[in-house]
């Protein structure tokens, strides 16, 4: 009996050392509240943000895990503030849809899709420091979202020149000059508005990422995708700053790892689902709307005059300087 006993008081002191050391792993582990500017099921977060969080908890070995919210949560155009004032720990989001605090960011469209190229430049380094400094925030990463960002997704074929003469185009900021360029009118609408708009009549077209239409189904709301595609779009990555600074050495080094890591993927993939996707439009009677010659071989020219415009608004000076640095390393014109 006194050997039960023993054997008994023998497990339950071992029960409650396995307790405490659970409880003291446990209390190094981080749940890192995280916002992404699309929806959580939409192609920028399944194969960008989620592959970097995957990454993330195995290079941390569970150290550190995320729970997502989408623009279900917090409207896209609306969640850099919370991110900044730590209501969320990390902001998957484009630089445009925070142009209200700052347009310099936006500059990252105006560059190569080149994410190596970018950091060994100090690229990165410049508009990560931007942020640092003025907002208290920390970019990890920059992924491109494929080699051609855009086109225009139109209710009727283009028609000689300009190409979109007296259209209401559907854009964000970086886009107004490019559209005007072309003859339309820009209309600077969220992502989710756009279905109904161009059901409605509101607006003529939308520009749009290479891949996601089929996914917001406006292959049924507009019959004609524009010819050449254009530009490109790169995603940011952001930490809140008293985040980032709560982080060891080890973690900061393997979210580093990871968001570059990310980059030099995302061109890849995205090529891919562009090419993939295209094919989808096409299969669903989609049309193909060429610009004309002249027209369609300044596209890129426009658009990367359109952003670094629109990257000025705020910051003219800073954004002379990044141009400047990005053309010296072959990154922009």
């Amino acid at each position: 009996m006194r050997d039960v006993s023993r054997l008994l008081r023998a497990a339950g002191s071992f029960a409650c050392l396995s307790l405490a050391t659970v409880a003291s792993s446990n209390a190094d582990a981080r749940e890192l509240r995280v916002v992404s500017g699309w929806a959580t099921n939409y192609a920028f977060t399944e194969h960008i943000l989620k592959p970097f969080m995957a990454e993330v908890e195995k290079a941390t070995n569970g150290e550190i895990t995320f729970v997502l919210s989408g623009p279900d949560t917090v409207a896209t155009f609306e969640q850099f503030q919370p991110m900044q004032a730590g209501v969320f720990d990390v902001l998957f989001t484009h630089p445009s849809y925070h142009a209200g605090t700052t347009t310099l960011g936006m500059s990252i469209d105006a560059t190569a899709a080149d994410p190596a190229g970018r950091r060994e430049a100090g690229v990165f380094d410049f508009i990560a420091d931007h942020y640092r400094t003025n907002l208290q925030v920390e970019l990890v990463g920059a992924p491109p979202i494929g080699s051609d960002g855009f086109r225009i997704f139109l209710k009727s074929p283009i028609d000689g020149e300009p190409g979109l003469d007296g259209r209401k185009i559907r854009g964000t900021a970086s886009h107004q000059s490019l559209v005007r360029a072309l003859g339309g009118s820009p209309v600077n609408m969220p992502g989710g508005e756009v279905y109904t708009s161009l059901q409605r009549g509101v607006i003529d077209g939308a520009i749009w990422t290479t891949t996601g239409v089929v996914e917001f189904k406006l292959n049924e709301v507009a019959d004609y995708y524009s010819e050449p595609a254009f530009g490109q779009v790169g995603a940011l990555i952001f930490f809140n700053g008293a985040t980032w600074a709560s982080l060891d050495d080890d973690q900061r080094a393997a979210i580093t790892a990871a968001a570059k890591a990310i980059e030099l993927q995302s061109v890849e993939v995205f090529d891919r689902l562009g090419a993939d996707e295209l094919a989808e439009l096409q299969k669903l009677g989609m049309e193909k709307a060429d610009f004309s010659e002249g027209e369609g071989a300044a596209l890129d020219k426009y658009w990367a005059e359109s952003v670094w415009e629109a990257a000025s608004a705020q910051a003219a000076e800073p954004v002379a300087e990044l141009r400047a640095l990005a053309a010296k390393a072959g990154l922009a014109e």
